[in-house]
């Protein structure tokens, strides 16, 4: 499905998984190559040592990639699926404050993207995600191994635009 950026921000911000977990949408930017988030530290996220539950911190890691691939192949005209078949995570600190992070897909990532599909085959590979606390100290070390198989891979592709 083609949306803007600031609908897709406002339906994460409203999703339950993320918005009872108090993940927070800061902002998709414009093209979907970037999001920004915040893992807000609250008594629903809280663990017995006073930091920020580690299943939170892993499902604030879950969506992005495969949403900002997603919706840049979508806006594309590419139809695909794409979901997060792996992850692995470090803690390297307690998040005991705040927690951001900023993903971001580069031109060089899409056309790889586009090569891998174009050739038929479909693309796997490991993305990283580092949060910090709001002190700028790095606390979490994600790696997201995203899946991206095309649908119609005889199709032509038409960028769509909003």
């Amino acid at each position: 499905m083609v949306v803007s950026a600031n609908v897709l921000k406002w339906v994460m911000r409203l999703y339950p998984p993320l918005l009872f977990q108090r993940i927070w949408v800061i902002r998709f930017d414009k093209g979907f190559r970037s999001v920004k988030v915040k893992v807000n530290k609250s008594l629903f996220n809280t663990n017995y040592n006073h930091s920020i539950f580690g299943g939170t911190i892993f499902a604030a890691a879950d969506p992005f990639y495969p949403l900002l691939f997603h919706q840049t192949l979508t806006h594309k005209g590419y139809k695909v699926r794409v979901w997060m078949k792996s992850a692995e995570i470090q803690y390297i600190k307690a998040g005991r404050k705040d927690l951001f992070f900023t993903i971001n897909i580069s031109d060089a990532d899409i056309d790889e993207v586009e090569a891998t599909l174009n050739a038929g085959e479909k693309y796997i590979k490991a993305h990283p995600i580092t949060m910090y606390d709001r002190d700028g100290d790095l606390c979490v070390e994600v790696s997201c191994e995203v899946y991206i198989r095309n649908l119609e891979p005889s199709e032509t592709k038409t960028e769509v635009t909003i």
